[in-house]
């Protein structure tokens, strides 16, 4: 699932393309949507909140987008062809240029006053101008999910704590701090947790001027950690519902995953089998 920083990106390729110019073309292929008419308004700002795309229109509108999985916005010449394909999902244009909204997760249309029916519930943004770290640690103190969830990285990739973080930062973040994924949260003081969220926020941000390079530990399960050598493992994190895949190093990060059975993995790309202990990647 695309993270906030590709989000964040996304926005920005967004915001660029549509501030300030009139939608020329508005087709919201999404059920009841079909029928709205959006040609001729303004479009005021695209903005991230955690994961969610606001496109924000000076009727008092906001097309509300979410790439779950497989989601993307895809820019092109107004001039270019646009696919009636069903993975595209929304088009939006102006005289210029053309967004495709392909295989979308979500797709809203709702007045810009009641955003916050789609996005109240989130914690706060990391990259977020209003980015409250100490509400966050309260927020992770505070155990939303169970206390049988209320492990770290769990904690980390639930959106109510603070918005953004995926299993691609989690992961990475939990390697440079040498936090256990599984410890639970608990057992970290304030000052851990508001280095961790830090160091998330730093590397979360170089990520948003460029795409990120070769990861320390995510995706890397049955290669050697870059920082001791040891085998970076892969296991899941979350309640039944929701559970993620987390990566990390044993001897880095204090040990093995509850249900990490120890036994040797193959990296993800070696088309292993794959078992409950984490050989199922869901990102």
């Amino acid at each position: 699932m695309p993270e906030g920083d590709t989000v964040w990106r996304t926005c920005q390729r967004l915001d660029t393309v549509f501030r300030g110019q009139v939608l020329a073309l508005a087709e919201l292929r999404w059920g009841r949507l079909i029928d709205s008419d959006l040609t001729g308004m303004g479009t005021i700002e695209v903005v991230p909140r955690g994961k969610h795309i606001l496109h924000r229109l000076d009727s008092g509108l906001t097309v509300h987008s979410h790439l779950k999985m497989e989601g993307s916005w895809r820019i092109q010449d107004a001039t270019d062809r646009v696919p009636q394909q069903d993975r595209i999902r929304a088009v939006l244009g102006t005289d210029r240029w053309t967004a495709l909204g392909s295989r979308l997760g979500r797709l809203d249309l709702v007045r810009t006053d009641d955003e916050a029916t789609l996005v109240g519930h989130l914690g706060p943004d990391i990259l977020g101008e209003d980015w409250d770290r100490d509400r966050a640690v309260a927020n992770l103190r505070a155990g939303r999910l169970g206390s049988t969830h209320d492990l770290i990285a769990a904690s980390l990739l639930d959106q109510r704590n603070l918005a953004g973080i995926g299993t691609m930062w989690a992961s990475e973040g939990l390697w440079v701090e040498r936090i256990n994924p599984w410890r639970p949260v608990s057992e970290l003081g304030d000052a851990q947790l508001s280095a961790l969220l830090d160091r998330i926020k730093r590397l979360m941000t170089q990520a948003c001027a460029k795409l990120p390079g070769e990861s320390y530990v995510h995706a890397r399960s049955g290669h050697p950690c870059r920082r001791c050598g040891q085998t970076i493992r892969v296991a899941l994190a979350g309640p039944a519902d929701r559970e993620r895949t987390l990566f990390s190093c044993p001897r880095c990060q204090d040990g093995l995953a509850p249900t990490d059975d120890g036994k040797p993995q193959a990296p993800l790309s070696s088309g292993q089998s794959r078992s409950r202990s984490g050989y199922r990647r869901r990102t």
